[in-house]
């Protein structure tokens, strides 16, 4: 089957290099399912041909849905921004987080980030600080850290896999962090 979809491909073909339609990738894809490995020498592609044209369908998919969805979110007011500077001028000690608490007491809803980025827009840094460097921080608290990283993955059927990673940190790992700044993963 593989061998007749391909010479009508090719038939269809006057001259020139080989041009696949959609649907002759996606009969292609599903015939090498069917096939056993060591017979994908028949194919005209590569098993790398066919993840690429795969990559291409997930990156036009997640094209139309960002088209489709317009400009990211809408500027905060000039009302909002006044109120977040003022804050922040007033209360030097107030971190990001409790300007946010703040605000939504007044039922202002602002993430922080958002807060952080008008307060360095207008020259005003992150609040100061006391307490243990980071490399205390993480050698008192090393037993009870979990890294995570959460990201989405697209199958051959543009379906989308959500995953959770998780890490446990160790106290070993913490000594080796401290080391010239760089992280090291063992």
């Amino acid at each position: 089957m593989v061998l007749r979809h391909e010479v009508r491909v090719l038939k269809r073909q006057l001259h020139g290099r080989v041009r696949y339609r959609t649907t002759d990738r996606a009969i292609l894809a599903v015939l090498s399912r069917l096939l056993p490995r060591w017979r994908w020498g028949c194919f005209l592609v590569t098993p790398e041909t066919l993840l690429c044209w795969h990559r291409e369908l997930s990156r036009r998919k997640w094209k139309r849905w960002r088209a489709q969805r317009g400009p990211g979110r809408p500027p905060l007011r000039d009302e909002v921004v006044e109120l977040i500077v003022r804050l922040g001028r007033e209360n030097r000690r107030w971190g990001c987080i409790r300007i946010q608490g703040e605000l939504r007491g007044l039922g202002v809803r602002v993430s922080a980030s958002s807060i952080r980025r008008v307060l360095r827009s207008h020259g005003l840094g992150p609040a100061p600080r006391g307490g243990p460097t980071w490399k205390e921080f993480l050698a008192v608290q090393a037993k009870g850290i979990l890294a995570t990283d959460f990201f989405v993955v697209d199958t051959i059927g543009l379906d989308q896999l959500y995953v959770l990673f998780v890490i446990e940190l160790q106290s070993r790992i913490v000594h080796i962090l401290g080391v010239g700044g760089h992280a090291v993963c063992t």
